[in-house]
């Protein structure tokens, strides 16, 4: 017994400060080893799988992200082309292959005469408006050359079918001549200001008498890069002994100002459809001798290259005139 208690006594001192030590701190530590391993492995296993979790995400969310837009630009930019010039819309197969066949024959045929070009625009017109039907000629002149450029206007005998707004700048008793003539505006010094102060261009052919160059001559910049300066090449400038209404009935009739591109081409409207073909005819004929009256002198070989008659929508026609 005595053996037994001291046994007792000597490992009651010894537990008892392993107790109060190690009840705190290694009973902890018990439980925290355990735990420990499950704490680091927490911020660890966290902190690794963050970082994959992390990433997976991170390079899902914008992949997505970039998917989505990027299908709707390309069909806007798909629908945008469709509106840019240069990007009609798609043609159905009866009408491409209606133009596909017209154009072979016209291939084989070559260039037919005059009266058969009209009758063909007429027999395949499709548009529901009237079209304009218009001559492009292919002339052999340098225009980079000052003595062979192409430049003036002819007064066609039917006119162009369309009405034309005239603007006569002139001054005394020449206003009332313009207007009894069918002028839609003639004046002087106030309309210079209007179009000068207010941009007011409500015409489509400017005419000006000599006296009257000096004061138009301020509108160059404003009227040169819309094509409506007085020039006399073009004929829209009425020389000292020149008729005033005689002048204006010439352009509100249907008088075509043509100039060569720098290409050598001229282009210009000669009618609408609507009209009868004797009369397109003649105004077809009226501009194609104008512009052989008009050859340069400095021009070697061949002055008409080829003469070509369209209309709004239809393919050109090569016509032997």
């Amino acid at each position: 017994m005595a053996k037994k208690q001291t046994a007792a006594a000597e490992e009651a001192p010894g537990k008892a400060p392993e107790g109060a030590a190690g009840g705190e701190t290694p009973a902890p530590k018990k439980e925290r080893k355990p735990r420990e391993p499950k704490a680091k492995a927490s911020p660890e296993a966290p902190a690794g799988e963050s970082a994959p979790a992390a990433a997976p995400p991170a390079q899902k969310s914008p992949a997505p992200a970039a998917k989505a837009p990027a299908a709707p630009s390309k069909e806007g930019e798909a629908k945008k082309r469709g509106r840019q010039p240069g990007h009609p819309p798609q043609r159905g197969k009866k009408l491409r292959h209606q133009l596909r066949t017209l154009k072979e024959n016209l291939a084989k045929e070559g260039p037919i005469p005059l009266k058969r070009a009209v009758a063909l625009l007429k027999q395949h017109k499709r548009a529901k408006f009237d079209e304009t039907v218009e001559i492009h000629m292919s002339l052999g002149v340098d225009s980079t050359q000052n003595d062979q450029m192409v430049r003036g206007s002819v007064p066609l005998p039917y006119g162009i079918g369309k009405a034309v707004r005239v603007m006569v700048f002139c001054q005394g008793e020449n206003i009332a001549k313009a207007k009894e003539a069918g002028a839609d505006h003639a004046g002087g010094d106030e309309f210079i200001k209007k179009i000068q102060q207010e941009g007011w261009l409500q015409f489509d052919v400017a005419l000006a008498t000599q006296d009257m160059m000096g004061v138009v001559s301020r509108l160059g910049k404003v009227l040169g890069p819309r094509g409506l300066m007085p020039t006399p090449k073009a004929g829209t400038v009425i020389t000292t002994g020149g008729d005033v209404a005689a002048s204006v009935r010439e352009f509100k009739a249907g008088k075509v100002e043509f100039r060569a591109d720098k290409g050598g081409n001229v282009h210009a409207g000669v009618g609408k459809l609507s009209f009868e073909e004797d009369k397109l005819v003649a105004n077809v004929m009226t501009f194609v001798e104008q512009i052989r009256a008009a050859k340069p002198s400095g021009v070697k070989g061949n002055y008409v290259k080829s003469i070509t008659l369209s209309a709004t929508m239809s393919p050109g026609i090569p016509v032997s005139v």
